[in-house]
């Protein structure tokens, strides 16, 4: 049984507008996973059947599904309802079969397939193993292929990233059948939320107490088509009449060091 495991779901092969570079993120992705300083993990990618997937490092598996491609993938004429609950369900039963398959593990981590964590994770659950949960509140955003890291500090709420809770937590039911559809989407297919409804329930997540991961944005195959860090959250409109606020979120930004690589991209570094 492993104390954490990393689920990365992966959306149907039909709805990547080019899955070769979706590997090449994926890649990454894993790498910088794979460089954890404990080895108590696991890591399930979780893809339909038929897609190819480039090799995966030690103490990965894949979950192959059956699930159809999201049909409301790009909005189009969709309702932005509608859009945003095509795309939680379609990520949340993907996750869930992850989690079904490893029901074992103690903790779970979901991580976007483009994303990067710190090597320390697993370190810092197996030294505070009675712990609920945590969130990621604090993180950098990064934009694909740049030289600077943004420091941000509500993470858990911009990036899918964010959250390690404990399985038991989660309530997993008996099988995808038995799943509300609901929870599958508010608890699996979004990150955003999940920290308010477990405080509800009385089973508060505590904040990481370290940068625990790296968003990465202005890259063409985010579905979210989110811009790079320095358009997003520095130099947003109007930022010449806001000298002061523009002045402090320059401050947030960081060079990527050899030290910031090793800790975050790992192997991909």
């Amino acid at each position: 049984m492993p104390l954490l495991t990393f689920v990365i779901p992966v959306r149907h092969q039909d709805n990547s507008p080019d899955w070769g570079r979706l590997c090449a993120n994926l890649s990454q992705t894993l790498a910088s996973i794979a460089a954890q300083t404990h080895d108590d993990w696991e890591g399930v990618v979780v893809a339909n059947e038929g897609a190819q997937l480039p090799p995966l490092p030690k103490r990965f598996r894949v979950e192959r599904v059956a699930f159809p491609p999201n049909r409301i993938h790009e909005r189009g004429d969709a309702t932005r309802d509608d859009f945003l609950d095509a795309f939680r369900i379609d990520k949340g039963q993907r996750v869930l079969a992850g989690m079904l398959g490893a029901r074992d593990s103690r903790y779970f981590m979901i991580c976007d397939d483009d994303d990067f964590v710190s090597r320390d994770i697993v370190a810092h659950v197996s030294q505070n193993a009675d712990t609920i949960g945590w969130k990621i509140d604090r993180g950098y955003a990064w934009t694909d292929g740049g030289s600077l890291f943004y420091e941000h500090d509500d993470f858990n709420h911009i990036c899918g990233t964010s959250l390690i809770i404990r399985s038991d937590v989660y309530e997993l039911p008996d099988s995808m059948e038995a799943a509300d559809r609901r929870w599958v989407m508010e608890m699996l297919g979004s990150h955003h939320g999940v920290d308010k409804v477990l405080e509800q329930r009385g089973t508060p997540l505590v904040p990481l107490p370290f940068r625990g991961a790296v968003y990465r944005v202005g890259h063409a195959g985010s579905h979210s088509q989110t811009p790079g860090i320095l358009q997003r959250f520095v130099f947003t409109p109007g930022w010449a009449r806001r000298v002061r606020g523009t002045a402090r979120q320059v401050l947030k930004l960081r060079p990527i060091t050899a030290g910031l690589k090793r800790d975050y991209f790992g192997a991909a570094g």
